[in-house]
């Protein structure tokens, strides 16, 4: 079976937020749920968005939605602990843009998962894609051609 390999540049994680493993984020395996993965996900994107006074549904004037979302799990992580969530920006387009995490147990550093979201503009009120907001991209520190 082929394997996902996440390529990372460690330097685009420009932000870090530290997070807990709940009860209600463990499976019947007795670790933390892939499930419970993408919600810890959601919550540190959501934390990168509002240190730089944004939300998922107002990034300069539009929104955005999840095109996609790929979890390449390392290690296992249990009720009760402490993990630090990088998150970081890379390969913005027109439309679309990805966002990158890191997630490392903060007890012994030991990586959980490398994780990519596919986000894509989208304008609400008119229910249509829209274009990445120079003021989002300008305010993440990416570089405009």
């Amino acid at each position: 079976m082929a394997r996902i390999k996440l390529d990372m540049d460690a330097t685009r994680l420009t932000f870090h937020t530290d997070l807990s493993v709940r009860i209600t984020d463990i499976n019947y395996g007795r670790h933390l749920g892939n499930d419970a993965m993408l919600g810890l996900l959601q919550e540190a994107r959501l934390r990168f968005l509002a240190q730089a006074g944004f939300s998922e549904e107002d990034i300069g004037g539009v929104g955005m939605v999840m095109g996609d979302a790929v979890v390449q799990f390392k290690a296992v992580a249990f009720y009760g602990d402490e993990l630090s969530v990088g998150v970081g920006l890379q390969d913005v387009e027109r439309r679309t843009f990805d966002l990158v995490y890191r997630v490392v147990r903060k007890g012994d550093n030991a990586v959980v998962a490398l994780a990519k979201t596919g986000m894509v503009a989208y304008d609400y009120r008119q229910n249509r894609l829209a274009r990445v907001p120079d003021v989002f991209l300008e305010k993440m520190g990416v570089k405009q051609a």
